[in-house]
């Protein structure tokens, strides 16, 4: 399988704020002015149920993981407790959603630095960044990962000053406001002015920004202790993403009325300005390139080792499966980046083309595809360690089964419902459903024409 010639370099605190690194991206500090718009203050309940499913999702994966440390785990995991085509399909989903949402993070991050020096174009920052993460992804992976550990501190630092800023505010120690309270947060039509339901409506856009936190699993093979490791991340990286999300938004929503948010730009900006201190926008404009890198940079790492993993089980092109001197899938890694640079070609040529609009609203129903599966491979491996006696065996068990792996479930079950009768939503369906469906009707093929070769000779 290869995963015996990776090697095990990255450290316990790597794998701590790798999985941060997809979380945390430029569209959380760019895109919150959505989910705000939409649900207004209601969002911070949003982002809570978005919380819990991520916990039940990264308790399933633990278990597995520290079972099975293998890169690429969830593709291999889907093999071994769901079927072969099954994982064919979930695992090709889920590289298109990286190799499309990276490079919208690249053109983010492009922007940024057109804003700063415009008389360089957008598109060839954003090359520049493709080349940075490619050259950071081919390092060693305890490099990649000391890498990650760094960017990924620096969105944790500005999050915390923005919280403690913001109660400041609140509080009325600073800013001419004086004390505010509740007051921006109930004001402008309450806490739900849209309703409650558009709570449900917001759920999908949530759990893209969570979708990130699985690379963990797919870590697993090239960490050193992952049986401490594993667990340990899987607990942090949850309380961090409630505490990094919830606390955040809260205060961010007590200072800054909802209907002042919007795309444009981001709504921790725009909160420091409303409040006279629009000087700190420029320092959050570097955060959000951070932001871009480092989820650029956690994306084509999971991009990559799972197209590794597609490939070491017949799955995709054998020589995907390759490994480097350093025990890096280099020839996944360019092939990923290969695709990623087509995907910025083709917003060079057309930048509000209907296609990559599609290929962004992917990621919500592959994502929520690809924690479904770690869930139901936990499910059927945990169903069947108990028919045979062994669930003593396991290092580490997940709590309160089978209740939090179905609610894990159903839970993102629901929300691609929500998809299916949202209209806004639903165009990710259009490339969602072909993107899961194709790849296991062709390995489908495939497989019967291998057998029957054989057969005939």
């Amino acid at each position: 399988m290869g995963e015996s010639t990776m090697k095990r370099r990255l450290k316990h605190r790597h794998l701590q704020l790798i999985s941060l690194g997809g979380v945390i991206g430029s569209g959380y500090f760019l895109g919150t002015g959505y989910v705000l718009e939409q649900a207004g203050p209601a969002a911070v309940i949003s982002y809570l149920l978005g919380g819990i499913i991520v916990l039940a999702v990264m308790l399933c994966l633990a278990e597995l993981a520290v079972e099975q440390p293998l890169s690429g785990s969830f593709v291999v995991y889907a093999r071994e407790n769901i079927s072969a085509t099954w994982a064919c399909g979930v695992g090709w989903s889920y590289w298109v959603t990286w190799v499309s949402y990276v490079p919208s993070e690249m053109i983010a991050a492009g922007i940024i630095m057109n804003s700063f020096l415009p008389e360089v174009g957008t598109i060839w920052w954003a090359v520049l960044f493709g080349l940075l993460v490619t050259l950071l992804n081919l390092f060693r992976v305890d490099k990649f990962g000391e890498s990650e550990f760094w960017l990924a501190l620096v969105k944790i630092i500005a999050l915390v000053a923005f919280s403690a800023v913001a109660l400041l505010i609140c509080l009325g120690l600073i800013g001419d406001e004086g004390y505010i309270g509740t007051g921006i947060l109930l004001g402008s039509g309450g806490f739900a002015p849209h309703g409650y339901a558009s709570i449900a409506l917001t759920m999908v856009i949530i759990l893209v920004n969570f979708q990130g936190t699985e690379i963990i699993g797919l870590a697993a093979g090239e960490t050193a202790d992952p049986a401490r490791s594993i667990p340990t991340a899987v607990r942090n990286v949850t309380w961090r993403i409630i505490a990094l999300y919830i606390i955040p938004i809260t205060l961010l929503v007590s200072i800054l009325p909802w209907d002042h948010a919007s795309l444009s730009k981001s709504v921790f900006a725009a909160a420091l300005a409303e409040h006279g201190f629009s000087h700190l926008g420029a320092l959050f404009s570097f955060v959000v390139l951070t932001a871009a890198l480092s989820c650029s940079n956690s994306g084509l790492y999971g991009a990559a080792r799972t197209v590794h993993a597609l490939a070491t089980m017949g799955m995709a092109p054998r020589a995907l499966g390759g490994l480097s001197r350093k025990g890096i899938p280099s020839r996944a890694i360019y092939a990923s980046i290969a695709f990623c640079w087509g995907v910025i070609a083709l917003y060079a040529l057309h930048p509000d083309a209907a296609l990559y609009t599609y290929l962004l609203a992917l990621s919500g129903f592959s994502g929520a595809v690809a924690w479904i599966s770690i869930c139901w491979s936990q499910y059927r491996r945990r169903r069947r360690l108990e028919a045979a006696g062994t669930v003593s065996l396991l290092r580490y068990r997940m709590p309160l089964f089978p209740y939090v792996t179905l609610f894990g479930i159903w839970a993102q079950v629901l929300c691609l419902l929500f998809m299916a009768f949202t209209p806004e939503l639903r165009s990710a369906l259009y490339l969602g459903v072909p993107m899961l469906i194709v790849p296991m009707l062709l390995y489908r093929f495939l497989r019967r024409r291998r057998a029957h070769d054989i057969i005939e000779k």
